[in-house]
């Protein structure tokens, strides 16, 4: 019988000790820009954005610069799908992107 409540008791105080963990709810996401030979590239203007309706995009956005790396990265609260829009002197490419609850996504356009 002691051990009955022994075991009850540390399953008990384990579920605790599991629901008092913060949670990592974090949604990341990395652009990487590249030209079409494959190299990174520096200075691309990067817009997420949620297209509510064809052509009107949505109140969350972000928008950043690539770095020496052609990387620029975005942190959000929530999950989310985003449409992106890189730029880079005259040339502009598109994709997309699915955030995940504590997950970083990444995505490659190809500016050209």
């Amino acid at each position: 019988m002691k051990t009955s409540i022994k075991i009850i008791a540390t399953l008990f105080a384990t579920q605790i000790i599991l629901c008092s963990c913060p949670k990592n709810t974090e949604c990341k996401a990395t652009i990487i820009c590249k030209d079409a030979n494959g190299e990174s590239v520096k200075g691309a203007d990067v817009t997420l954005y949620a297209e509510v309706k064809k052509n009107v995009e949505g109140d969350i956005k972000a928008h950043g610069v690539t770095d020496n790396n052609g990387r620029v990265s975005f942190v959000f609260k929530l999950p989310a799908i985003f449409d992106i829009n890189a730029t880079v002197n005259s040339k502009t490419s598109k994709g997309m992107i699915k955030l995940e609850e504590g997950k970083t996504a990444e995505e490659t356009i190809i500016v050209q």
